[in-house]
């Protein structure tokens, strides 16, 4: 059981609130990006004892997959210790009846007096009505304790719910010479093992990661969380292939079963609207075969086949998002980069500078530190080895 000792003045509330809190929020990490459609919640439960310490008497978090929810969870391990305790949970509690009963019933059952909250749901079928019945219940609600930081900790599943698609983080590994790579040369190690290594915790925490069919036949990746003891939590990997070219034997395909593999392609072309007999219908039939074949082979392997539009990157994102994907990482290719740079769907731009040289056959970067797309401003900075990284976020 963890205690602190605080003022029993009312002027010491907010600072008790904020302690409180910060554990909560830090509670939640642990499981962002393995919730599923649901948010990674943290909630702490302190009970104030007569000598005026508080103690802990439950901690949880959103569990994998997306339930239990944490209040329910922290509610369960405290049993009647909750009652007239203090709830400190980072998300609005939810108030209406999905898979499990709402979280504000619990909470009401169990006889808490009081309950803190990070940041409101947006969530149209919770916003501010979990908040009503909690007070309508008696119970004192406070709001807004850290909310900075819980909409920082939050900001994907925020993203999804407020603008209908998933929070984009773009990755570059930029060289001294402002080059992503060399023509020709497959997958070229630019930064080194301190950067790769803060890029595989960003493969944790993201729900899916993309790269385009250039980078995926060019380097032939594995896109997989390779921290020791957390290969578990590798993100859905989604390859950009309008033309169905991902190789069979490729590890992505090779490990589809293990980890799940969606190749976003092009609606199959149309026949040619002319005489069935002429050579440019036989060829488009032919095609199409082609085309047939390989997605039988790769659905075959595990593969799941999307038809969009890949060169229309906000459906994708829509898509993607009514599938509760809720962060993407892109992490391969300076036209896919390029390409959600433009269309303004990049909300965190990740840049690594390294001190090699890629010389002669570079490709150029869409992004390097004296050319930062207007709108993104510099959040953090740091040395990781010899390489450094750069964090810029556009508003949210």
């Amino acid at each position: 059981m963890s205690v602190m000792a605080f003022d029993s003045d009312a002027g010491r509330m907010a600072e008790r609130d904020a302690h409180w809190m910060a554990a909560a929020l830090r509670r939640a990490a642990r499981n962002t990006g393995r919730t599923g459609a649901n948010p990674s919640v943290g909630c702490f439960i302190v009970a104030s004892g007569a000598d005026g310490r508080d103690a802990v008497v439950a901690r949880a978090v959103t569990a994998v997959g997306g339930r239990p929810h944490a209040e329910t969870e922290a509610l369960d391990m405290a049993g009647e210790r909750a009652r007239g305790a203090t709830v400190y949970v980072t998300l609005e509690p939810c108030s209406h009846h999905g898979k499990t009963p709402p979280c504000v019933n619990a909470l009401i059952a169990a006889g808490v007096s009081r309950v803190v909250v990070s940041v409101t749901d947006p969530d149209p079928r919770v916003s501010g009505r979990g908040f009503a019945l909690l007070r309508q219940a008696g119970i004192e609600v406070v709001t807004g304790v850290l909310e900075e930081e819980g909409e920082r900790a939050l900001d994907a599943y925020l993203r999804r719910q407020r603008q209908g698609r998933p929070l984009v983080t773009l990755k570059l590994a930029v060289s001294a010479d402002g080059m992503i790579g060399r023509l020709g040369d497959g997958q070229v190690p630019i930064t080194g093992p301190q950067a790769r290594a803060r890029v595989q915790t960003w493969r944790a925490r993201s729900d899916a990661i993309l790269i385009g069919a250039g980078t995926a036949v060019a380097d032939d990746p594995l896109l997989t969380c390779r921290i020791p003891g957390m290969q578990h939590r590798s993100p859905h990997r989604i390859v950009l292939d309008k033309r169905l070219e991902l190789p069979v034997a490729s590890k992505l395909v090779a490990t589809a079963r293990d980890v799940p593999v969606m190749i976003v392609t092009g609606k199959r072309p149309s026949d040619a609207e002319t005489d069935p007999r002429s050579a440019d219908a036989v060829a488009a039939l032919a095609r199409d075969a082609a085309r047939a074949m390989r997605r039988a082979a790769l659905e075959a392997e595990g593969v799941e086949v999307v038809e969009s539009d890949p060169d229309a990157p906000a459906t994708l994102l829509t898509t993607l998002a009514a599938r509760g994907i809720a962060s993407l990482f892109i992490e391969g290719g300076a036209r896919v980069a390029a390409d959600f740079l433009a269309a303004g769907l990049v909300d965190r731009i990740a840049l690594f500078t390294a001190p090699r040289v890629i010389g002669a056959g570079g490709i150029a970067a869409p992004v390097t530190r004296d050319h930062i797309p207007e709108g993104f401003a510099l959040s953090a900075s740091r040395m990781l080895g010899q390489d450094r990284l750069d964090l810029y976020e556009r508003a949210l």
